[in-house]
């Protein structure tokens, strides 16, 4: 095993350009198996070192990327000097611009701190309003999907060219798109989900310049193509994957679902 660890850690990179680039340690960006690398040493430098230094501190990672629930200020800033020693130790380095203590601020949680929101696997950490389940709505520390993750979403769905597909059918657009959405939906619509909604919407608005050049009588009529669009929607909810979300019940055009949100209480503030 160490064999391979080495020769992966070894191996030259090949550029797009095809050249050859040496390397003597460490792992490349973005290279395939960097990923399996850090989760094991990482195992060692990080997992095991928490569960035996600090047992009490709860804590979530994936790959390199790293949260610690600290219940006070002082906790966290112990953890992050003793943590630093501990990467140090291991010939590792904590990324400044990345490591950020953050406040979990919410109803329950008032002070005031310069930062209270992270991004993480493609959720942004924030506080946001949600419905209590004693039916009253307040400030919870919630996560959403990430304004980088929407403007990804946002560009592949212009990148389909949806307005240009005039030769096929609705339904057979349905079947070309559903996997995207419906993963899109699935992942970053687990919580949060109406921070999804208007991203999925320009979907639909793609489709109603489709509905203008596939239908003569739509042409100059943009308002009557997005009437035809929320019948058809509305009568086939099931046809587009995130129709179910913003047209399922709704008794007008266009309308979308409001969601309640479960708020969650933690003991973990910082």
């Amino acid at each position: 095993m160490l064999l391979y660890v080495e020769r992966w850690l070894k191996a030259p990179m090949q550029r797009g350009d095809g050249c050859i680039e040496p390397r003597n340690t460490g792992t490349p960006q973005g290279g395939v198996i960097s990923p399996l690398l850090a989760n094991l040493f990482l195992h060692y430098a990080f997992d095991t070192w928490m569960t035996r230094t600090h047992p009490a501190i709860p804590f979530e990672r994936y790959a390199d990327d790293i949260i610690c629930h600290c219940r006070t200020r002082a906790e966290a800033d112990a953890l992050k000097v003793a943590l630093d020693e501990r990467l140090l130790a291991c010939k590792l380095t904590v990324n400044p611009q990345k490591t950020k203590i953050v406040y979990c601020k919410d109803t329950n949680r008032k002070e005031e701190y310069s930062e209270i929101t992270f991004d993480f696997l493609g959720y942004t950490f924030r506080p946001r309003l949600a419905a209590w389940p004693n039916g009253k709505f307040g400030v919870s520390f919630l996560p959403g999907a990430s304004e980088r993750v929407l403007r990804d979403i946002r560009k592949n769905v212009r990148q389909w060219g949806l307005q240009r597909r005039s030769d096929k059918a609705l339904d057979d657009l349905a079947r070309m798109f559903n996997p995207y959405i419906r993963g899109w939906i699935n992942y970053f619509g687990h919580f949060y989900r109406s921070a999804l909604i208007p991203t999925l919407r320009r979907i639909d608005f793609h489709l109603v310049r489709w509905a203008q050049r596939k239908l003569k009588r739509f042409r100059q009529r943009p308002r009557q193509a997005r009437d035809w669009l929320s019948r058809v929607a509305r009568k086939t909810p099931e046809l587009f994957a995130h129709w179910k979300l913003l047209y399922a019940n709704s008794r007008m055009p266009g309308a979308v679902l409001a969601e309640r949100l479960t708020y969650r209480s933690g003991r973990a503030r910082w």
